[in-house]
């Protein structure tokens, strides 16, 4: 047999030349984890704790938990870690009505009006489209605290009672009794109720085991615990996990379909390569699913898809993605689809705004080799109880540098003062940190009345007459053209000051 040389050459210097890519892109891929952890690691130290996975061109560069899954218990986070996923949930929602058109049960111009008989003249034209798109013009203060018991009746008929804020089909306006809705919706039509529904033909399919809505089959050891730092007394504290506090029984319709849902970043990963290929709903379904329907700022750069917000990202390829939080756990998913990448984070326990744009920061390190993110600094809260124990009182007004150094930005929160010195009057005997947090906020924020009227209430305390006078006098005469919810106080008190 005739051996050809130049052939055997051309193999070799293929083969050489891929193991070379291979071993580029091994050696990014490392980088890249190794560039996201020391992010991460720092900033643990400063009270973050979740889990992070990122993927790219299909291949996981890192998933891994960080800080405390349960502090007293010394349980760590994991990426099998089950975290409460937030408005995270909506997408599932969703790809449920979506599953429910694939089996010719409803269509999205169905209206309200077909399904629930009772719906009045204003709302039973609204369809299953302007739910899934939040153009209903239904309030987002339509429903009740989403841990209240409330019956699907009750949510119902409180639905069917709010007043529209925009004639449907007209206006894009987030409003979680939308999914509610959508909830109620599902369970009609399926027969089935919420949690079986998505289980049936989602999670179980997926092999998804760690998520879910209310029950869990999952050892309870492996949710993670809310935290939050109090600033009323200084401390971090434990609000244990959502299943405390979602109702025991069924009447739970102010938290369904909207919220609420657990699941970890590793079963995330399995909804997210199932929906690329195609495993759980149709092409079809799929890009109903992720067509940008309606502009959701002014602007115009981001679009309201079905439980997606939908927008260009700063490679100008599309982005799908939606966050989500009940006030204690952070979530945030974002599929770069034309990229191939990934990046899921879920935590639990808010440090303030940058605790919301960990995903973000983690992007631009996958996008930008140069990108190096600071860490994410300690709770404000917990920096100004910091700074106090440190400090003595008569250096206050070093205490803006002090934060601004931390959070590395120019600090510009009214509320941190004025809440955490309000509480600290309620301790104080004698005039200390309370007052002077509260006179060094009206110093930093001028025009705001609000804050005023707080420092007329210390110097009222403490007996300081003439200053109470000139606090509440300036409080009215900061006060709005309408809605002044301090102006009463500040009025009460002034007649009462004038009448002894």
């Amino acid at each position: 047999m005739k051996i050809n040389l130049a052939y055997i050459i051309l193999v070799i210097l293929f083969t050489l030349e891929a193991s070379t890519l291979s071993g580029q892109e091994s050696f990014k891929h490392t980088e890249l984890k190794t560039k996201i952890n020391t992010y991460l690691n720092n900033s643990v130290s400063n009270g973050y704790s979740g889990s992070v996975l990122v993927a790219k061109n299909g291949e996981i560069i890192l998933s891994k938990g960080y800080g405390w899954s349960d502090r007293i218990r010394k349980i760590n986070n994991t990426s099998s870690t089950v975290f409460n996923i937030g408005s995270v949930t909506k997408q599932f929602t969703a790809a449920a009505i979506l599953k429910l058109i694939e089996q010719e049960k409803i269509k999205t111009s169905d209206n309200i009006g077909q399904f629930f008989k009772k719906a009045p003249l204003d709302k039973k034209e609204i369809t299953i489209h302007q739910l899934l798109t939040h153009t209903s013009g239904i309030s987002p203060k339509t429903g009740g605290y989403r841990y209240d018991e409330a019956s699907k009746e009750h949510f119902i008929n409180t639905f069917f009672e709010a007043s529209l804020q925009s004639k449907p089909g007209t206006k894009h306006k987030y409003a979680n009794a939308n999914y509610i809705m959508l909830s109620a919706i599902i369970e009609l039509v399926s027969e089935q109720d919420y949690t079986t529904f998505l289980n049936d033909n989602f999670w179980k399919p997926l092999k998804m085991f760690h998520t879910g809505y209310k029950s869990i089959s999952f050892n309870s050891e492996q949710l993670a615990h809310g935290y939050y730092f109090n600033y009323s007394d200084g401390i971090w504290k434990d609000w244990g996990t959502t299943q405390e506090h979602l109702p025991y029984t069924d009447n739970h319709w102010y938290s369904i379909g909207k919220g609420d849902i657990h699941s970890t970043v590793e079963d995330l990963y399995k909804w997210h390569v199932a929906l690329n290929i195609g495993q759980i709903l149709n092409a079809k379904s799929k890009v109903l699913f992720e067509t940008p329907y309606v502009a959701e700022d002014v602007a115009g750069t981001s679009h309201y898809g079905y439980g997606w917000a939908i927008f260009r990202s700063k490679q100008n390829t599309k982005t799908v993605t939606h966050n989500g939080s009940n006030g204690i756990y952070f979530a945030n998913f974002i599929r770069y689809i034309d990229d191939d990448v990934v990046v899921i984070e879920l935590s639990n326990a808010i440090l303030g705004k940058e605790t919301e744009s960990v995903a973000w920061r983690i992007s631009d390190i996958v996008f930008d080799e140069n990108y190096i993110p600071k860490p994410i600094s300690k709770s404000v809260y917990e920096l100004v109880y910091d700074f106090m124990k440190t400090n003595e009182v008569e250096n206050v007004k070093l205490i803006s540098s002090f934060l601004e150094k931390n959070i590395g930005q120019k600090f510009n929160d009214r509320a941190v003062f004025n809440r955490i010195g309000n509480k600290l009057l309620e301790k104080e005997n004698n005039p200390g940190w309370g007052l002077e947090l509260l006179k060094l906020n009206v110093e930093i924020f001028s025009n705001d009345g609000n804050l005023f009227d707080s420092l007329g209430d210390a110097y009222f305390k403490y007996n300081q007459r003439e200053n109470t006078i000139q606090a509440f006098t300036r409080a009215l005469e900061l006060k709005p053209i309408d809605n002044c919810h301090w102006c009463k106080n500040s009025n009460n008190k002034l007649n009462l000051l004038k009448n002894h």
